[in-house]
């Protein structure tokens, strides 16, 4: 099913793997059968694999997804991310499910995806554009209704959290995919074709009418589903409002401060002027959780896709609680190709290492303005400090000395999300544990399954899984048990390319109707059963690879375990080492591994 392209030769040959669902598992296979051991990131025999698979860009709820998939030059191990948005059924439109890319191209270059078909050209004239110049340059070229998946100047500088911008606003952000892009020489995939519709769904699934009756179902729930209904509304579920979050819950001046701060959450009316796009992201899902906003004036607002962490990440986690100023940083960021939570990360940790006096003349927390240079600067590896920073929290501690090493807030190289967990044990065993790296959407959030403060009405569906509500702060054996399974059910929605925000257990698509989703569109029964071995299956192949490759190991920086919640409700929340380290074992052992 894949194509596979050689970008040094220009071959461009298509393999063939019966019962392939063709997501991220494919990937893995690929990856570890066709690259050795040690292999850097930057080499051009290292592959990477860009996929919709068999589901991806369907129009049908929870569908629009594409994986990006290589070693990442951030961890060393499997680094996969996702794009949500058009680009999925830009690739379907295109008539290619998957493309996996080895080699180096001699200047810079794109690939077009076209009726079946995939070519090398040339993109000199683009290097040094950000990812919109890029894409209206492309479209200009072959079309407005192109789907362009682009990197920008941080990409092609090897930034090595560089991201890969989807179609202007949609970013597949972490782990450092768009410099694998810039070692390639490949600015760009650009993908033409006739993108699946609704009204053209009978001739892109087996049963178009359960997918139509699905969608019905999904437009209804807008209204009942609580969580649903946010990602609706406006500003969404990205634009952080109302009450702040209790002390302790998201990460203050690089997860340091847990009690009193002064840093204040918007308001819904300060979001007014500054949306550029707020419907229609996603082909045939129902819900417009994705939204596009920037301050009015800012010279490029299109890139301005507003993921759920890039108000924490480049906003409380810096000491900033200015909107505008969030939302300038997150549209140049996806402009420039930077991830805003890994950037996020590098600059907190660099902030309280120049407050502790180990980086003279670094930035400082709670600093509006120095915060597009330092963005621009690390985009370019401007000067001894952008290098610096450009290489990330972890590398960058390793060049300033062992006593910078405590402040960076990272697992396996790669910058912690902004969601701390002192507060939510099971999410520390996720980001801890998790073979591609932290994620803070690997699996969902432990308040969401308190009996108390929790979501009721998902509790059904975590118990189908084995995942029984629990008090939040219970750190132990059956912890580390449920935390898998709810790890090994969402593995699963990305080997399959399905929308985590759509789905079980707290989103409307219930495991039923997953299965419903996915037999729909096939033509063949796929159960329960069949979710969890691919998710499964997903998470032994990202572990064998860091295994193979030497990833670092399954732990949290020790402030995580040294340094209690200093107030609120949830004060004293710390994770204490014997009992991590049991629900650790637990957590192996409910997943077969030793």
């Amino acid at each position: 099913m894949p194509f596979i392209v050689d970008l040094t030769s220009g071959n461009v040959e298509k393999e063939q793997y019966p019962g392939e669902i063709g997501g991220s598992v494919l990937g893995l296979r690929l990856m570890a059968g066709r690259t050795p051991a040690g292999l850097d990131p930057y080499d051009p025999r290292a592959l990477l694999y860009v996929a919709a698979g068999v589901l991806g860009g369907t129009a049908a709820p929870g569908l629009a997804k594409a994986v990006f998939l290589a070693k990442s030059p951030l961890t060393g191990v499997a680094g996969e991310s996702h794009a949500l948005g058009p680009f999925a059924a830009g690739l379907r439109g295109a008539d290619a499910k998957a493309l996996a890319v080895t080699g180096r191209a001699a200047r810079p270059s794109y690939l077009l995806v076209q009726d079946g078909q995939v070519s090398l050209h040339d993109a000199s004239e683009l290097r040094g554009l950000g990812t919109a110049a890029t894409t209206d340059a492309l479209r200009a070229r072959h079309g407005q209704g192109a789907h362009v998946a682009a990197i920008g100047p941080a990409g092609e500088n090897l930034v090595r959290y560089a991201s890969v911008v989807t179609d202007y606003a949609y970013a597949a952000g972490r782990y450092g995919l768009g410099a694998v892009f810039g070692a390639k020489n490949l600015k760009a995939v650009v993908c033409v074709g006739e993108a699946p519709t609704e009204s053209a769904s009978a001739a892109e699934v087996a049963d178009p009418g359960a997918i139509a009756g699905l969608a019905a179902y999904y437009r209804d729930s807008l209204a009942t589903n609580p969580l649903a209904a946010i990602q609706a509304g406006m500003p969404g579920f990205a634009g952080w409002v109302g009450d702040p979050p209790a002390p302790g819950y998201a990460a203050v001046r690089n997860f340091s401060v847990t009690g009193a701060h002064g840093l204040r959450v918007p308001s819904a009316a300060d979001y007014d002027g500054r949306a550029v796009a707020t419907t229609g992201a996603c082909p045939g899902c129902p819900n417009d959780c994705l939204k596009v906003y920037a301050p009015p004036g800012l010279a490029e607002r299109r890139t301005g896709g507003l993921g759920q962490e890039a108000f924490l990440s480049l906003g409380w986690n810096l000491g900033i609680d200015d909107l505008d100023t969030v939302l300038a940083a997150n549209a140049r960021c996806n402009d420039l190709g930077l991830d805003p939570v890994s950037l996020g990360g590098t600059l907190a940790f660099a902030m309280e290492c120049a407050e502790r006096g180990l980086l003279p003349g670094g930035p400082v927390f709670g600093d509006p303005a120095a915060l597009p240079g330092l963005i621009d600067d690390v985009a370019g590896r401007t000067g001894e400090m952008g290098d610096l920073l450009a290489e990330g929290a972890a590398r960058a501690a390793a060049k300033l000395g062992p006593a910078a090493a405590p402040y960076a807030m990272t697992v396996k190289g790669a910058e912690l999300p902004c969601f701390d967990p002192r507060v939510q044990p099971g999410i520390g065993l996720g980001y801890a544990i998790a073979p591609g790296g932290p994620r803070y959407d690997a699996l969902e959030h432990d308040l969401d399954f308190d009996p108390v403060a929790g979501l009721a009405y998902s509790f059904g569906e975590a118990r189908r899984i084995g995942a029984e509500p629990a008090p939040v702060a219970g750190l132990d054996a059956e912890r580390g048990r449920r935390t898998a399974r709810l790890l090994r059910l969402w593995s699963g929605l990305d080997a399959l390319n399905l929308c985590v925000f759509a789905s079980s257990p707290t989103r409307p698509l219930t495991l039923d109707h997953l299965s419903a989703l996915v037999t729909a569109v096939l033509g063949r029964e796929f159960t329960l059963d069949d979710l969890l071995a691919a998710g499964q299956a997903r998470l032994d192949a990202m572990r064998a690879y860091a295994i193979r490759e030497g990833g670092g190991p399954d732990e949290l920086p020790a402030r995580m375990h040294e340094e209690p919640v200093a107030a609120g409700p949830h004060e004293g929340a710390v994770l204490d080492r014997a009992s991590f380290e049991l629900a650790r074992a637990a957590f192996y052992e409910e997943l077969g591994w030793r």
